[in-house]
């Protein structure tokens, strides 16, 4: 099924690249915002607002939602997680993909499946558990993508955070033993058109195929983009003392059994030119 898809969140970095893959796919897409619209989102939408969901649902009348909108603010409950709720509730009938992420998990375990259940340590991964649960008790038949990092264009977090440390523009450092599996927004993106197609039901981990520490992570991206890796600050979470997930690292098995897109991993993409 390709026909009309709305993209909450399209003004965002994820939301940028679901709509232009979108309109490179064939679908008629249209990406929402909240304080300024963009090329890729036109529609203002607040999330948070539950009749405001369903205004832009019922006004825009899509064939498949693929909600990536969430709080500004990482521990923004109203938004990542009520957020979540009123678009499962607005989106009844409606082919629904809601982008969920692994700071849901602690990261005791190491690995996670896609029945592992979730036991975050911090806001943001308590708000995001919140509102896969809310998606799953409206609407079993979504699909609920958990995912990792999410990087490759130049823009994702991790991306602007190295640039910034070596610039000196933020302090603080990157962790030598926080164990990600990133992903290429691209590649993502893909994958969440691929399911906003289908039928898959339930939680599936989208991720890349390399386990990595941010600090590695950091180093590849220097020096793709020409900077100095020695110039990155790193230390460990052990050092630091905080308490933040140590080694979460995706099961992806499932997806690349189900998928066509293929998940690269952060060796083969963040890499110089």
């Amino acid at each position: 099924m390709i026909g009309r898809l709305l993209v909450t969140g399209g003004s965002g970095s994820l939301g940028r690249r679901v709509m232009a893959r979108a309109a490179a796919a064939g679908w008629d897409a249209v990406g929402t915002h909240l304080s300024a619209s963009t090329p890729t989102a036109t529609v203002r939408l607040d999330i948070r607002d539950p009749g405001d969901v369903r205004r832009v649902v019922a006004a825009v009348r899509p064939d498949a939602i693929v909600h990536t909108a969430a709080g500004r603010d990482r521990g923004d409950w109203p938004a990542t997680a009520d957020g979540a709720a009123h678009v499962a509730l607005a989106a009844a009938g409606i082919r629904l993909v809601h982008v969920s992420s692994d700071a849901i998990f602690s990261g005791r375990s190491g690995e996670y499946d896609e029945d592992a259940s979730p036991d975050p340590v911090y806001a943001y991964g308590a708000a995001k558990a919140a509102a896969e649960t809310a998606v799953r008790a409206i609407d079993p038949g979504a699909a609920i993508v958990r995912t990792s990092l999410i990087l490759g264009d130049g823009r994702g977090a991790h991306e602007v955070l190295t640039h910034d440390l070596i610039a000196g523009r933020v302090t603080g450092a990157l962790f030598t033993d926080e164990v990600r599996k990133p992903v290429h927004v691209d590649d993502l993106a893909d994958a969440l058109l691929e399911l906003a197609a289908g039928d898959h039901a339930g939680v599936l981990n989208v991720a890349g195929a390399d386990a990595i520490s941010r600090y590695e992570l950091g180093v590849l991206v220097a020096r793709r983009d020409g900077l100095d890796p020695a110039l990155i600050p790193a230390t460990s979470l052990a050092a630091s003392g905080l308490s933040r997930p140590p080694d979460l690292r995706l099961v992806t098995t499932r997806a690349q059994k189900l998928l066509s897109t293929r998940l690269r991993g952060a060796r083969e993409f963040v890499r110089p030119a």
